[in-house]
């Protein structure tokens, strides 16, 4: 065969191959037209590397029993599901107070979309610097009898991440079921072998899609963001901080760490534990392992916290953490106070965010003054611009880093956990969230916020049009990339 056999040949192979990735796009995965023709472009003009790229970053998860259930396990869930849907629709047996009745609405919508139980029973503490909540999980931790569950998304190779994998082995040494999660790529520093006298003693340890060799990850695109702890089945802990010293505000960078964590006892912590053991049981592949039996609190709390705790990810049929923050925001009545490192919105969050202005809520997002990555920065700079003309108040968080992930609206109802406003929390990675309908927890995160805006500068339109020349260009760019931050 000569050379130019070859390479007719090599050119079919590619060509076919294309054809059938193109098929497998637009009639198989049924992604969003804008979506389908992006990959479409990649696939036919950069063929080779086309097809490279799609395998690391274009394969969609299968939505159909990604975590395996059992027929009795979706029964479990669904059946439990359905009843307070029943309840709700007929307005008995739930809770009865009047925020639980206002937003009965939010509750189907979360029920139908994510199975998110509704839990009455809950005290919540809220937790927004480092030092306070470490020290509160710290002891958690060391007063625990039978079982502690830890899932993050980062665990740093560092004096916080030794501490925390030291006072977990003390457990397991007592006898304490010890279990850690962490993802791959958000803790590439750390290995198994980081943890080897815990497993040694008993802890389990293992990995979110972990990668095929060192620095090949077929699911590079999709990472599990969730941040959870369980202890004895009691006590829950949701929210964003990792697990490494920049938390604490120890890295110059970043200078202070602000962020938001709730330390939760009452029904919602089965709710939490039940998140946890999923992405355990894909991890693990451990089908002899059946939800139900990790699900054991049984004493009833003295709490009043309604809470729905709310999952999303690459596997969901719909963005349902994005859904649940628009029907926040298109009910408000007064306001709306959001707090996120990244604000990358699509259009459907932009739109919602407009008719809320219009309609006169007060609109305040706040942001940081530095960024993580520097793309995500400029890119978020830009879209809290697009806001200005509609009156929104677009606050720049200066004393530090901002990372909460938090949403208070109308001072009665308010969502904190794991999701950033970008494409990636919306629809690649896995997040959670807990939304709390208690004025005295919405209050007291409103609260939280205000006085953070005493440390915040005011970004004017004027100053906003004022901007460098230099920095418009950066935005621009980064606008263009945002899908894919």
């Amino acid at each position: 065969m000569g050379f130019s056999s070859i390479i007719t040949l090599i050119v079919s192979i590619v060509t076919i191959i294309n054809i059938l990735l193109a098929i497998l796009v637009v009639f198989i995965e049924r992604r969003d037209i804008g979506t389908t023709w992006a990959w479409l472009m990649i696939l036919f003009f950069i063929p080779v590397v086309g097809f490279l790229v799609y395998l690391f970053f274009g394969r969609q998860l299968k939505q159909k029993n990604f975590y395996k259930l059992t027929v009795e396990e979706s029964d479990y869930l669904e059946g439990a599901a359905d009843e307070q849907i029943r309840q709700i629709k007929q307005a008995e047996g739930l809770d009865e107070s009047r925020l639980v009745q206002k937003y009965g609405h939010m509750l189907l919508m979360n029920l139908k979309s994510s199975t998110s139980l509704v839990t009455t029973d809950n005290d919540i503490t809220i937790f927004n610097d480092g030092e306070e909540k470490f020290d509160a999980l710290f002891q958690d931790i060391r007063d625990a009898k039978k079982e502690i569950n830890i899932q993050y998304y980062t665990i740093q190779r560092d004096l916080l991440g030794k501490k925390l994998r030291d006072e977990l082995t003390k457990k397991a040494k007592e006898g304490v079921k010890v279990r850690v999660l962490y993802d791959e790529i958000g803790s590439r520093k750390i290995t198994k072998s980081f943890f080897k006298n815990l497993i040694a003693h008993g802890g389990e340890v293992e990995v979110f899609f972990p990668s095929i060799v060192k620095f090949i990850n077929p699911r590079l695109n999709n990472r599990n963001h969730r941040k959870l702890c369980v202890i004895d089945g009691n006590i829950g802990y949701i929210g964003g901080f990792n697990i490494g010293k920049e938390y604490l505000g120890m890295v110059k960078k970043f200078g202070y760490w602000r962020d938001t964590h709730f330390r939760m006892i009452g029904e919602a912590v089965d709710q939490i534990q039940g998140r946890f053991i999923l992405d355990w049981k894909e991890a693990t592949r451990q089908k002899e392992t059946h939800l139900n039996e990790f699900l054991f609190r049984t004493e009833k709390n003295q709490g009043t916290s309604p809470v729905q705790i709310v999952a999303s990810g690459p596997n969901s049929y719909t963005e349902h953490i994005k859904m649940m923050y628009l029907k926040l925001i298109m009910n408000a009545k007064k306001s709306v106070y959001i707090q996120t490192p990244y604000f990358i919105p699509d259009a459907s969050f932009l739109d919602a965010c407009r008719i809320a202005l219009l309609g006169g809520v007060d609109v305040r997002i706040m942001i940081p003054n530095k960024p993580d990555h520097p793309f995500v920065y400029w890119a978020t700079l830009s879209y809290a611009g697009k806001l200005l003309e509609y009156g929104a108040k677009i606050l720049i968080y200066e004393n530090g880093f901002l990372h909460a992930k938090t949403i208070v609206v109308d001072e009665e109802v308010a969502s904190v956990g794991t999701t950033n406003i970008d494409e990636r929390s919306f629809s690649l990675n896995f997040e959670v969230n807990a939304i709390v309908y208690d004025e005295k927890v919405a209050g007291q995160l409103q609260d939280m916020f205000l006085q953070d805006t005493e440390q915040s500068s005011l970004l004017t339109t004027e100053r906003y049009q004022n901007r460098s020349t230099f920095i418009k260009f950066k935005e621009a760019i980064s606008r263009l990339l945002s899908p894919i931050l």
